[in-house]
């Protein structure tokens, strides 16, 4: 147990995570079990492309199950009230700006388990997010990315 990955995540995030676990047991768990006794009631199960389907599904989620389970016995949760603005961490929202184009971006830093791109969160563990992991606002770090060298100066920390 000492080699396991701690997942680092905010409040919100370890919410999020429950939510669908218990969607996934409550709910799905139900749906798909239903499907395999309809699939049953098709004859045949060696024949049964229903069934084969149904069973598979149900190995899926299972294993999204067991996934989700294990990330969150594993969560270290940085509570609201434990973040800092002093300097970029998970659960600070940190606005930076390109050093070499002037673009200006805002990036929310979370946990691995809760980065969406598309929203603007970026992983502790991805590249630009360790790279603005302990920045302090007006800091310009120097990050290495698979394009090359981002020079970002930090503008803004917030919760």
């Amino acid at each position: 147990m000492a080699d396991e990955k701690r997942n680092i995540m905010t409040e919100e995030g370890l919410r999020k995570l429950q939510e669908q676990l218990d969607f996934l047991v409550g709910v799905r768990r139900n749906e798909v079990a239903h499907k395999i006794e309809v699939a049953r009631g098709f004859g045949d199960l060696s024949e049964n492309a229903e069934y084969d389907e149904a069973k598979k599904e149900q190995g899926q989620l299972e294993e999204e199950i067991a996934r989700l389970t294990k990330v969150i016995s594993t969560a270290v949760v940085v509570a609201d009230s434990e973040i800092s603005t002093d300097k970029v961490s998970v659960g600070t929202t940190v606005k930076v700006q390109d050093v070499d184009s002037g673009d200006v971006y805002e990036y929310a830093i979370v946990g691995a388990e809760e980065a969406d791109p598309y929203e603007d969160k970026i992983s502790n563990e991805s590249p630009v997010g360790a790279g603005l992991m302990g920045a302090a606002k007006g800091q310009t770090v120097e990050i290495e990315v698979p394009m090359g060298l981002l020079r970002y100066k930090v503008l803004d920390i917030k919760r």
